[in-house]
Parts: structure tokens; C-alpha cells; sequence
């Protein structure tokens, strides 16, 4: 049974105007062609767009009360500029909007040269244990501890 106090609990300390940053070095496994999105040994996307919502998500976790979460739900975002091998990417999220448990974050990433990618990030606060119960569900499996 949810109450709203639950919601409440869990982003009563959270502000819009919280930052988060993160770095992350290309490397050949961190390429469109070794991550099969594309041919080029340049930075792919995918791991552009996770290391975004990394960003987003390390900033606000520790805001969030003992067995509650954030899952990522909805990412909007450009890749403007190619970065190669070798060259070392900056990233940035800031927690633009809090709409009950809806968490809006704007995020952009950087390499030497300036951006390279920029977009929105949308991430819900979740009790870790009745989703992992809720996504259990689907493959039959008992509910049990979150690390079972």
C-alpha cells in the first residue's frame, strides 16, 4: 500500500539546481564500432548517452531516502560532435524540474574541443524493493532480497 507520505519522504531534501559531473576516457571498446552502432572508431553514443544518465543519476542518489531509487524513463538528447580515441569527455547534468516523483534533468557532455552532446534526461524515484518485486513478476521468479 502507498502513501503519500512515501513520495514526500523521499524528495523532501531534493532541489532543482542540483549538479552532477562525471569524466570518462574513449577508448577502443568505448566506439561506435566496437559497440556495433556504427563503423568509425569515434565516441559512441550509447556510451554517451549512458554516462548521461549516470551523471544524472549519481547526482541526486544520495538525496534519496534508504530504500528508494531513480530508474531512467525518457532521454532526449544530441550528439553534436564527434570525439576520437584518446580524448578525455566532461559531463554535466543539473536537476531542472521536480514534478512529484518525475526527476527532470538537462545534461550535456564535452570533450577538448567543447560540446558534444546536450539533451534532457527524465528519471522516476522508485521504492528499490517493490519494483524489483514488480519486475520479478514477469519472469515468475519469488520475491526475495534486491541482491538475490
Amino acid at each position: 500500500m502507498t502513501n503519500s507520505n512515501d513520495n514526500k519522504s523521499a524528495v523532501m531534501e531534493l532541489h532543482a539546481g542540483i549538479k552532477g559531473t562525471a569524466e570518462d576516457t574513449v577508448t577502443e571498446e568505448k566506439t561506435a564500432a566496437a559497440m556495433g552502432s556504427g563503423g568509425l572508431t569515434v565516441y559512441a553514443t550509447p556510451r554517451m548517452t549512458c554516462m548521461m544518465e549516470y551523471t544524472a543519476w549519481a547526482s541526486v542518489e544520495p538525496y534519496l531516502s534508504e530504500g528508494k531509487g531513480t530508474v531512467g524513463t525518457r532521454l532526449d538528447v544530441s550528439h553534436v560532435s564527434a570525439s576520437p580515441v584518446g580524448a578525455r569527455i566532461r559531463y554535466e547534468s543539473e536537476l531542472t524540474g521536480i514534478e512529484g516523483r518525475k526527476l527532470v534533468f538537462s545534461v550535456e557532455a564535452y570533450d577538448e574541443a567543447g560540446l558534444i552532446g546536450k539533451g534532457t534526461h527524465e528519471r522516476f524515484i522508485i521504492d528499490n524493493q517493490r519494483f524489483m518485486d514488480k519486475v520479478r513478476t514477469k519472469t515468475g521468479q519469488a520475491s526475495g532480497g534486491e541482491n538475490e
